[in-house]
This record gives structure tokens, C-alpha cells and sequence, in this order.
């Protein structure tokens, strides 16, 4: 398997998460059908639809994870404290699956779960996803099929003459983070939330979705993000753009010696951190058996102590 080029825009990087991601899982697990839960805590955010998208919302098991594909209608799934022990500080949760599907178990609700447990209001993104084919039958062949991507070019300075990979629209995917971010900050007296602390984290796709809209969004106003097994590329940093909390393993396919990202942020003279692990590959969300990249939730955690994102306001 190819993997992108040392040097990429941040569209590049959303390209190759869709294109790698899904041949990856693809590869790894079977896929089972699996019923429609009830969802009875989401929140429709009222952003619309998806263009020439003939499928409803279906939803199937991989690896005992459950995930949805053809999401046309956003919602937002908050995940309290319990009482008495919300300290303010708020996280949007965006899943990930190369913006085809959405891995809501392992990269959804178990990380606001555990947001939860340390006190912090958590809400999971179900954000629209591009059309995939309605049969099962039919997605599992087209997760399968053959894919090919350019080859890293060993001299960085003919790096970006290098084929680039499908760049992806992501206006729906961006107007529902700005409707999930809105619907917080109108409710955040009733949600105890402090809107002076509401930071995003997301997964994979995910992960590009939460770097979009810290770079694009013109209406909210993230205090942190964390960005776990993203793209790597570097980009161009907003002024003031807020402290970032990095991860990724080295055997991650989206890694590949690639550190861009990580020195956009430092040459801007904002804050970041960043985990690089040994092993853990990609998809992991809170941690598989045996790896180095279990410990980075609680690494995130200190992280957001140490800055101070933890006090609680009185």
C-alpha cells in the first residue's frame, strides 16, 4: 500500500482519510447488519439533508462497534455529568469513518462516557455523511474494491508535484458542527456549560472535521481540540487558533513520518501537544489490548487540567 506525500493541504488529508480509512477497515473486520437503535437522546440539528442521497440511515456491526451510514439528518447526543460533579468544560465528539459512515461505539459514546466520568459535558456529533450503496451487500463490495493512491516522493521539494488524492466538500459536515456548537452555547445555562471552555475532539475523519472547523468555521469559537489519529499535513494557523492535543501511533497508515501539522502549530507560536506512539495503528479510539496508545484519554485529561480547562467556574 502507497500512502500521501510528505507534504499536503488540510483537503488532501480529508481526501486520503476516506480513501485509506475505509479500505482499511474494510480489510480487517466482517461486516453484520444491525438494527436501528432508538437514539432516544439525539438531538435533530435541523441542517438538512444530502444531496442526490436515494438511502435511508442504516446501520451495521464491525468488530462489536456499532456504525451508521446514509446519515442525512445531523443530531447532537449529550452525555451529562452526574450531578454534582460537572465541572464545565465541554467537548463536541465527532466519530469517524472517511466520511461514509460513522463509528459511533468505540469512537462516540464510550469517549463521551468517559469525558463524562471526569466531569465534563459531552456531546456526540452525528454529522451527515456522503451516499454509500443501500444494500449491505452492495456497501461491503464497495468498501472492499481496489483502491491506489501516489506513492511519497523520498525529495520533499518535489513532494507537492506528487498526484493529489480527491479533495472533499465538507459544507455539510461543517454546518452541522457550527449547529452543534450554536445549540450548546443556546443551552449551556440549562447544560452547565461554560462557553468560555467548549473544545472539540474527533476521530479520524472525524479528527479532519474537528481541524475544518478550526480553520474554516467563522462562528465558533473552540477553546481546544484534540485531533486523534488525523491527517498530519501542514497547515495554515488562524490567528489565535486554539491549544491542540495531538495523537497518533507510528504504525497508523496516516502517519508516515509526518509531523507538518505539529510544526504549523509550534511555528505559530500556539500551544500544542503532541503523542506519538509506538503502536496502536488507527481506529483504536479509548485503546485495543496490548498497545502504548492506551494511556492517551488519560494523557488528554491531564492535558486539559494542567491548562486549566478542568476548574470549575463559580
Amino acid at each position: 500500500m502507497h500512502y500521501p506525500p510528505k507534504i499536503f493541504s488540510l483537503p488532501a488529508i480529508l481526501g486520503f482519510l476516506l480513501v485509506f480509512s475505509s479500505n482499511v477497515i474494510a480489510q480487517d473486520g466482517t461486516i453484520y447488519p444491525l438494527e436501528t437503535p432508538a437514539e432516544p437522546k439525539a438531538i435533530p440539528l435541523g441542517t438538512g439533508g444530502v444531496e442526490n442521497q436515494p438511502a435511508s440511515e442504516t446501520w451495521f456491526k464491525q468488530w462489536g462497534d456499532p456504525m451508521a451510514r446514509n446519515i442525512t439528518t445531523a443530531t447532537l447526543t449529550p452525555f451529562f455529568p452526574e450531578p454534582g460533579t460537572a465541572n464545565g468544560a465541554t467537548v463536541i465528539v465527532a466519530p469517524g469513518g472517511g466520511f461514509s459512515w460513522l463509528s459511533l461505539g468505540n469512537e462516540g459514546w464510550e469517549v463521551a462516557e468517559a469525558l463524562a466520568k471526569q466531569g465534563i459535558t459531552a456531546f456526540v456529533l452525528k454529522y451527515r455523511l456522503n451516499p454509500t450503496p443501500e444494500s449491505l451487500e452492495d456497501f461491503t463490495a464497495w468498501m472492499n474494491r481496489p483502491r491506489t493512491a501516489p506513492a511519497p516522493s523520498s525529495d520533499s521539494s518535489q513532494a507537492t508535484a506528487a498526484p493529489r488524492p480527491p479533495q472533499r466538500d465538507l459544507s455539510n459536515q461543517l454546518e452541522d458542527a457550527e449547529a452543534a456548537y450554536a445549540m450548546i452555547v443556546k443551552n449551556a445555562k440549562e447544560w452547565g456549560v461554560d462557553t468560555n471552555r467548549i473544545g472539540m475532539i474527533g476521530f479520524s475523519a472525524g479528527a479532519g472535521l474537528t481541524m475544518h472547523s478550526t480553520l474554516h468555521s467563522k462562528t465558533m469559537k473552540l477553546a481546544f481540540i484534540g485531533p486523534i489519529y488525523g491527517g498530519m499535513g501542514p497547515v495554515e494557523v488562524p490567528e489565535n487558533a486554539p491549544p491542540m492535543f495531538n495523537v497518533i501511533a507510528s504504525d497508523d497508515f496516516l502517519f508516515q513520518g509526518q509531523t507538518g501539522l505539529i510544526e504549523s502549530w509550534y511555528k505559530a507560536g500556539r500551544p500544542v501537544e503532541f503523542h506519538l506512539y509506538q503502536n496502536g495503528g488507527h481506529g483504536f479510539g479509548l485503546g485495543n489490548p496490548n498497545r502504548t496508545s492506551n494511556r492517551w484519554f488519560d494523557a488528554f485529561i491531564h492535558w486539559l487540567d494542567v491548562n486549566k480547562f478542568l476548574e470549575a467556574k463559580n
